[in-house]
């Protein structure tokens, strides 16, 4: 058992940045790849960057690319998503997810079993 708590999220003018994070207990961390989903209102929920257990390996949405970072501190157990250049349509709930085990294979949500709560991301324009 997996318990992910996202924090990090707000309300930021377009052009702005955010740095989110995930705390995770419970499974060994260091194990398990990590991913960040977003879901939009009337949209489905949408990969946005995943990184593997030791974070040698890291993957990004195209919609995203360039802009955020993602990055883990195995120590603290916590997965960050850096975001920056933020725009209108970053608008979203993020949410971190674990995955099944320890390699990063892609943006498929049924790679990653355990899901956060989300936090809620807002751009304004």
């Amino acid at each position: 058992q997996v318990q992910l708590v996202e924090s990090g999220g707000g309300l930021v003018q377009a052009g702005g940045s955010l740095r989110l994070s995930c705390a995770a207990s419970g499974r060994t961390f260091s194990t398990a790849a990590m991913g960040w989903f977003r879901q939009a209102p009337g949209k489905k929920r949408e990969f946005v960057a995943g990184i593997s257990s030791l974070g040698a390996r890291t993957g990004y949405a195209d919609s995203v690319k360039g802009r955020c970072t993602i990055s883990r501190d195995n120590a603290k157990n916590t997965v960050y998503l850096q975001m920056n250049s933020l725009k209108p349509e970053d608008t979203a709930v993020y949410s971190c997810a674990a995955g099944r085990g320890p390699y990063y294979t892609g943006g498929d949500s049924g790679q990653y079993n355990y899901w956060g709560q989300g936090t809620q991301v807002t751009v304004s324009s």
